[in-house]
């Protein structure tokens, strides 16, 4: 099975693969005229615009369950694997895929928006909704569903309670099936709460665990104050091949950098878009913005703290050219992974280290798995018309996978989430490039429309989009307001 499971990945994540995601990116960059820096001013104004409804979250609650599956293992676990086999040049190529990745990120969010529908009183909406309704082509959504339902919900959480798991076990000494049953018994009363309960959770947790992690990674930054010229030097000549010791491994850098900053900001994964659809807007562009704004927030700020605390410390290997023989060997012994971060906070505070990573590493997987679920269940809800059984199947399915996670083998876990995203990603980017103008055309009407010192509000009729049900008589505001 692991040999099965990596041979895919090897198609699915080859050298060209990687590159299309770069360009597409820049493609989309450059069609927005660099929205990602234009518009950083509106990013952050209108995360805390808007009221949920009884239809749909705030736009802050949906950047937070957008959050929570962008913030999670990749932070810490991906960020270390992407130094340990590409080096720190690595680091480089995460920051540049965010950088374009936020623009990919906007194209996917505002079409989830354009074409989300409101289905049993609440919003759904995702790659398999504009699939059908943008391209007309109905077995491609359906496909697009079923493959995020077994990823997300069969293999992709296992990455995730896998890393709580060994956390836990190696900082507190609690067996794996302990760990395993706890976080199962807690999502367990989440996921059984429905979206708003998840919507909740996600917006106290998510800005607290975000905030606690890069506080510890600025205390460890100052205090190796002197390293900031030479670990700022080191990323940027390893990216290129300019720093000796790092020079034949650019190939790696870029490739690792770009599949582990995919993996961790999520953008042009599909995923995203399922939290964006659940926002109250008036304007599917506004929400294109805030979650292109949470792909910032995820790399440039958490995942920094990650390598900056590794490379400031100096505690990471990196893997030479052949794959196999070590380079760099700062802490013998120690696989890819938490354990670099946890060596890393040792160094600044000594006996707590271990139990810092593994109490993050609980809150940054556990409100990803929470999300995941959000996720399955809003494609469950497109595949079937009465999703009340199929939703109450999920919920176990999921349950029994994350607990499994828990207690397999790490390696094979990583081998099974990265599959569940390569297909992922294949889909949505064939679909995004194709569908891209709806989005284009959305962002120029709202820029208009705030030139001209309007709140913009949406009609898709008058702009010419078709099938967006939802918005061709234009916005209707929710009356009943919850929060």
């Amino acid at each position: 099975m692991e040999a099965f499971v990596n041979g895919l990945n090897n198609i699915l994540w080859s050298t060209p693969v990687i590159y299309i995601c770069l360009g597409v990116g820049l493609l989309f960059s450059i069609f927005t005229r660099f929205l990602q820096v234009r518009h950083i001013k509106d990013m952050i104004m209108l995360m805390f615009q808007g009221k949920s409804s009884e239809a749909g979250v705030s736009s802050f609650q949906a950047l937070s369950i957008a959050l929570s599956g962008r913030v999670g293992t990749g932070n810490i676990a991906g960020t270390a694997t992407a130094i340990a086999m590409g080096g720190p040049g690595a680091v480089f190529w995460m920051w540049a895929m965010a950088f374009i990745g936020a623009a990919t990120a906007y194209i996917e969010s505002t079409l989830a928006q354009i074409y989300k529908v409101k289905k049993d009183g609440q919003y759904r909406g995702g790659p398999a909704f504009y699939i059908e309704k943008g391209m007309g082509i109905k077995w491609f959504a359906v496909l697009f569903a079923i493959s995020a339902v077994l990823a997300l919900s069969i293999l992709m959480p296992g990455i995730q309670s896998n890393s709580i798991a060994a956390g836990m076990e190696n900082a507190f000494n609690i067996p794996t099936w302990i760990t395993g049953l706890f976080i199962i018994g807690l999502l367990g009363f989440i996921i059984f709460g429905g979206v708003k309960r998840i919507a909740n959770v996600a917006q106290l947790v998510v800005p607290f665990m975000a905030l606690g992690y890069i506080l510890v990674a600025l205390i460890i930054m100052a205090m190796n104050i002197g390293e900031v010229g030479n670990v700022f030097a080191l990323i940027f000549k390893s990216a290129f091949g300019a720093e000796s010791m790092f020079g034949g491994l650019v190939g790696s850098a870029i490739a690792w950098g770009v599949k582990r900053g995919i993996y961790s900001n999520e953008a042009g994964q599909g995923t995203g878009p399922h939290a964006a659809a659940a926002a109250e807007v008036s304007h599917p562009a506004k929400q294109g913005l805030v979650q292109a704004f949470s792909v910032y927030v995820d790399t440039l700020l958490v995942c920094s703290a990650t390598a900056f605390m590794i490379l400031f410390t100096g505690t990471f290997n990196t893997v030479g050219p052949d794959g196999e023989t070590l380079i760099v060997n700062n802490i013998p012994g120690v696989e890819a992974g938490p354990g670099y971060t946890q060596a890393a906070v040792e160094t600044a505070f000594p006996g707590f280290g271990a139990g810092f990573v593994a109490i993050s590493l609980f809150f940054f997987a556990f409100t990803t798995i929470m999300a995941y679920y959000y996720m399955s269940e809003t494609n469950v809800a497109y595949l079937f018309k009465n999703a009340k059984w199929p939703t109450f199947i999920l919920k176990f399915v999921l349950l029994v996978s994350t607990f499994y996670g828990a207690i397999r083998t790490a390696d094979l876990a990583w081998a099974f989430g990265d599959a569940g995203l390569g297909i992922m990603v294949w889909l949505n980017m064939i679909a995004i490039v194709i569908l891209a103008k709806p989005a284009i055309v959305a962002l120029k009407d709202y820029e208009q429309q705030k030139k001209q010192g309007l709140d913009p509000v949406f009609n898709s009729t008058k702009l010419g989009i078709k099938n967006a049900d939802y918005w061709e008589n234009g916005y209707q505001e929710e009356k009943e307001k919850v929060s």
